[in-house]
């Protein structure tokens, strides 16, 4: 039964949200609570990680059954208290199933990650290093009220400052580089991982104005703030619909399970590993046939701009945060330190009391006003809610006023530990005026005991002051303009008393949300950015897949990163290998620790000879692929149809170094030439065709075995 919609009915297995669960369990009929703590049998939590512990665990302390938890998150990132939840030893999971060996079991693909290093994006833009037009350009630029700087950041670009050669270069990298499908002719399914909502619109217009057929289709941002964002989502989650390439703000860093994604562009610095890893699994599921009818996904690119793959690879130790608490929670705590502080400075016995008191008139007054609100939130906290069960003892306790009478050390820490985060009906939902309480709070606090922060506080009060005066103009805000003259001051600040600091608080907090929110101005540049080297990295935690597919996955990787060997330059350029040459491969290849001689022996029978093999890894160049079939592409002798027909086989040959005459009678072929070959070319051309398409198969065997 599926709990948000049928919350009434009756079943074995029951289905729902966290936020739902906390509403049900808390009603209550004439027979009682319909979900008591002895209900369940089995609870299953979907996402258990710090978000469960710290929002929803009192679901789970509530129920008394058997607990199971499913996170995504690696292991070692899960926290503390997590494990404690599940009752747990600190990083050792009951069971943990890693992406290797989902990999290696044939369930998941592989990545094969590429860094790419743009100089811009790691090392920024320095004034002294431009020409001098760029430099004239630089001081044109208009960068808001601000001076033009002597350097940009890389943390900068692409935050805010947009360089349309950077966005150029990466969109270059993609479109060359990254995985194709329908024969070659269309990018695969991509994902583009932007820093922001403005980056993600800048990418999308470099690419639409650098390939304009595709202008507004092809490429497509899809965001949380995108028009119909579901709509474009699901048709990027078709194979056959654009776009092709979907440009996202944290929408599709989990969550989707599109089988077709094959390149990830990681264009903004991650640092959070459990985001890392989630955002990597966009790519790794299956798919047959993706390329073609048995030609199925095996593996997918990463292209990281940002240096993410280095700083992941080398297994950054991570730090164990505290759960963060809540706004609420802060300022309950801080009330409770300010009455107790005031208590240990003068005993809190002649506090006054009853409904008229001023905080703003004296210490007593403002130590009994917050106890007073202290007590109230409280008495608001329903000790039939199964969260404030628990703590019913110490709800029922300080629900009485006589125990806010004088507050010790003890029973300051007592009343924070049990009941800061507990639900009240005492509420107050301005989150903006909530936050100034506790600035002006903790300004209190430091009048009372040493805070080396207070200086801090101090001057953001100040600039809030400063940036309402800014907006005076605004009747409410006017009202108070006397205030805040001498807050925005230093002179007011000089002798400031515990009074003076609550009645500022209570006539500015409600002001707070009216300030105007600053932006950092957009800056756009044209200035030619730097590509370095293209570099495959090794991922940790990453093995490839079954024995075979794992073997020709590193042998295609650590070929792939030494293309300069001689043998492999007269393998890519279509080039007689003799024996000697297939004899350095194959000792190469055992030398790197790539595989032994079983492994090589078994991946050159099912190639048919070791030669042709090596060739499917690396593939043909293309000029290699069209010279070979250079008479086919004469337009004096060819027409159109012909010469687009054999451009197609090039393409074969560039990414597979061989080719089988059987495939030219199976798509992308016959999107060309529906029955074949025959449909356009003479039987002497076709067979010419053919006899190129075996020549170039020959020359991957040795000499002597072509003789």
């Amino acid at each position: 039964m599926n709990l948000v919609t049928e919350k009434d009915t009756d079943g074995r297995v029951y289905v729902s949200t966290y936020p739902t669960m906390m509403g049900l369990i808390n009603q209550t009929d004439e027979a009682g609570r319909r979900f008591g703590p002895g209900y369940f049998d089995l609870i299953i939590v979907d996402e258990a990680h710090r978000s469960v512990y710290q929002k929803y665990g009192a679901i789970f302390g509530w129920f008394d059954s058997l607990l199971v938890g499913l996170t995504a998150t690696p292991k070692d990132e899960v926290d503390r208290n997590t494990y404690s939840l599940f009752g747990l030893e600190d990083g050792v999971p009951t069971d943990a199933y890693g992406l290797d060996e989902a990999v290696h079991e044939g369930y998941l693909v592989p990545p094969r990650a590429v860094s790419v290093p743009l100089k811009f994006q790691r090392e920024g833009i320095r004034y002294v290093d431009l020409s001098e037009a760029k430099k004239d350009t630089w001081d044109m630029l208009d960068w808001g009220e601000e001076d033009p700087p002597d350097e940009v950041s890389g943390e900068a670009v692409n935050k805010w400052l947009f360089n349309t050669d950077t966005v150029d270069q990466m969109l270059k990298v993609l479109m060359t580089k990254g995985h194709r499908v329908a024969g070659g002719d269309r990018l695969g399914k991509t994902i583009i991982f932007a820093k922001n909502n403005d980056h993600a619109k800048f990418i999308e217009e470099r690419f639409s104005l650098a390939y304009p057929e595709y202008a507004g289709h092809f490429a497509r941002l899809i965001t949380y703030q995108t028009e119909y964002a579901q709509s474009v989502l699901d048709d990027f989650s078709d194979a056959d619909k654009q776009p092709h390439i979907a440009i996202s703000i944290d929408m599709l860093d989990t969550g989707i399970d599109i089988p077709e994604v094959v390149n990830l562009v990681f264009f903004k610095l991650v640092r959070s590993t459990s985001k890392f890893w989630q955002m990597l699994g966009r790519g790794t599921r299956l798919r047959p046939d993706l390329y073609g009818p048995g030609q199925d996904k095996t593996d997918f690119f990463i292209f990281d701009f940002c240096q993410n793959l280095e700083f992941f690879n080398t297994d950054p130790a991570t730090v164990e945060g505290s759960l963060a608490r809540s706004l609420g929670e802060r300022l309950f705590e801080a009330r409770v330190e300010l009455v107790a502080a005031l208590d240990k400075l003068d005993g809190g016995d002649d506090a006054p009391v009853g409904d008229d008191i001023d905080g703003t008139q004296s210490e007593s007054a403002l130590r009994a006003e917050t106890a007073q609100h202290l007590n109230k939130i409280v008495r608001g906290m329903n000790t039939e809610n199964f969260v404030v069960r628990p703590a019913r003892r110490w709800v029922e306790s300080y629900a009485d006023e006589a125990a806010w009478a004088h507050l010790t050390p003890e029973k300051a820490t007592e009343a924070v530990t049990h009941l800061a985060g507990l639900p009240s009906a005492e509420r107050d939902d301005d989150e903006q005026a909530k936050r100034f309480d506790l600035l002006a709070l903790r300004l209190q606090l430091s009048l009372l005991e040493p805070d080396p922060g207070a200086e801090k506080v101090r001057r953001q009060v100040q600039q809030i002051a400063s940036g309402l005066l800014d907006q005076s103009a605004i009747p409410v805000i006017k009202a108070q303009q006397h205030l805040l003259d001498k807050v925005a001051g230093d002179q007011w600040w000089v002798d400031v008393t515990l009074p003076m600091l609550e009645l500022m608080r209570r006539r500015l907090r409600a002001l707070v949300k009216l300030l105007a929110k600053t932006k950092q101005v957009i800056v756009y540049t044209d200035i030619p950015d730097e590509v370095g080297e293209l570099k495959a990295i090794d991922l940790h935690r990453v093995a490839v897949g079954v024995d075979a597919d794992r073997f020709r996955a590193k042998a295609r990787q650590y070929l792939q990163a030494h293309l300069d060997h001689v043998a492999l330059q007269k393998v890519r350029r279509n080039r007689q290998l003799t024996p000697g040459d297939l004899s350095a491969l194959e000792q190469m290849l055992v030398d790197a620790g790539v595989g032994d001689p079983e492994d090589l022996a078994r991946a050159s029978e099912q190639a048919h000879g070791f030669g042709l093999f090596v060739r499917s890894l690396v593939g043909l160049e293309r000029d290699a692929a069209a010279e070979a079939l250079s008479r086919f592409l004469d337009d004096r002798t060819y027409t159109r149809a012909q010469i687009d027909f054999v451009w197609v086989v090039v393409t074969h040959l560039t990414e597979r170094g061989v080719m089988d005459v059987d495939l030219l009678y199976e798509p992308p072929f016959t999107d060309h030439a529906p029955h074949g070959p025959e449909d356009l070319f003479s039987g002497s051309d076709v067979d010419a065709l053919v006899d190129a398409l075996k020549a170039v198969r020959a020359t991957a065997g040795s000499a002597e075995g072509v003789a």
